[in-house]
């Protein structure tokens, strides 16, 4: 059950974080629906490689270190995936 609960962090922290980064970085943004959806695959991700990596304390407990955690690497996760989608999407937008 805890591991759920660090879970549903990670992808509420990547909804919010995909949003943040399109707001903080308006010519990747992809809109808020793409925004949040891709936040919350780019949360989950980034939560569990962080997890896996052993990096911050994404155990899955409710202990506040571990919550933060989860916040942290969910939050990044989806801003990083969104960059990674815009700047894509932008190169491939662009005719040379």
């Amino acid at each position: 059950m805890e591991n759920l609960v660090a879970i549903i962090i990670q992808l509420v922290s990547g909804a919010l974080g995909g949003n943040a980064a399109g707001a903080l970085m308006k010519k990747l943004s992809l809109g808020t629906v793409l925004n949040s959806i891709l936040g919350i695959v780019g949360g989950g991700l980034g939560g569990q490689l962080l997890g896996a990596l052993g990096v911050g304390t994404t155990t899955g407990g409710l202990d506040v270190a571990s919550v933060i955690g989860s916040i942290a690497g969910g939050g990044a996760g989806g801003g990083v995936l969104i960059a990674i989608i815009g700047l894509i999407k932008n190169a491939l937008g662009k005719k040379s």
